[in-house]
């Protein structure tokens, strides 16, 4: 039986959606809300958000890539931000799917670039591995490797029944509060957990949070990042000094993973460098994406 999660009293329906920002295409698993920018002849370069983050994590990205002439695609995971959260398992098959039919549905005709944070690293390596003729050039930002360190309260949410109490209520302040974490200088991002909140009033949300943290145990992940770490694509990996959410020392993982790999440190960031120093995260990406 559905268990019923109070103070979710919104549901994502044509309706309220025709009062929300971005566009929604409709794929077999759900509706998904998107926004695109830039040139139509522009290369393009999907942006993949990481666990629990809505796209506004790409706000400091997505319009100067646009700017630069880039056909850029920043979209909600399901179960996230204002894509629908359909009743399965939130896997990496899932995310996979979804990001392969909304490629089709937008009619991208020659590969593209992907950019992926967090657990979206992870979706991004996946997807290369398993579609590596659509893939030109990945960039992992602080990508989950299988050791994202989890609170208590986190892990006790992965078992049965339990979780799902504790998910109701507790969930969304143990969410809220764990964003501070993801920044060198929180102090500085006040609109941060305000962004988070909208999301959080959508039916499905904490479901969908719950199926994420017990269908994605990313150990298998190195096998992934090493089989794409084989290919001859150019790959980037940035990764904040400071993060304490994935910690910074597990950028070793990658570096062994993919000898090829270029890699930046990125000074007085934590976990969202792009979002925390886009004046030094941009000008890589810039560099990394127009290289001949």
């Amino acid at each position: 039986m559905a268990y019923y999660f109070h103070n979710e009293n919104q549901t994502l329906n044509p309706q309220t959606r025709s009062q929300l920002p971005g566009q929604f295409i409709d794929l077999p698993d759900g509706t998904v809300h998107f926004e695109i920018s830039g040139p139509e002849n522009g290369q393009t370069v999907f942006l993949i958000h990481g666990f629990a983050v809505p796209y506004f994590i790409w706000d400091k990205v997505f319009p100067a890539l646009a700017g630069a002439g880039f056909r850029v695609i920043r979209y909600d995971l399901y179960g996230c931000g204002f894509s629908d959260r359909p009743d399965m398992a939130y896997d990496t098959a899932l995310f996979d799917r979804q990001l392969f039919e909304l490629a089709e549905r937008l009619h991208i005709q020659r590969p593209f670039d992907l950019i992926g944070m967090s657990l979206g690293g992870a979706i991004a390596s996946t997807f290369t591995d398993r579609h590596a003729d659509l893939v030109r050039r990945l960039v992992l930002i602080d990508p989950y490797v299988g050791s994202l360190r989890q609170s208590l309260g986190e892990n006790i949410v992965k078992l049965p029944i339990i979780g799902e109490i504790i998910m109701d209520r507790f969930g969304s302040q143990m969410i809220l509060d764990t964003l501070p974490a993801d920044f060198y200088r929180p102090e500085l991002f006040p609109e941060y957990q305000a962004n988070h909140r909208p999301q959080m009033a959508y039916a499905g949300f904490k479901r969908a949070i719950i199926s994420t943290l017990r269908n994605n145990r990313m150990g298998v992940m190195r096998g992934f990042y090493q089989r794409v770490g084989r290919t001859s694509r150019s790959i980037l990996l940035v990764w904040g000094r400071e993060d304490h959410t994935i910690p910074f020392k597990n950028h070793s993982v990658i570096l062994e993973a993919i000898p090829g790999i270029e890699f930046h440190p990125i000074e007085k960031a934590g976990h969202v460098p792009h979002y925390e120093r886009p004046d030094v995260v941009n000008p890589i990406l810039f560099d990394f994406l127009t290289r001949k």
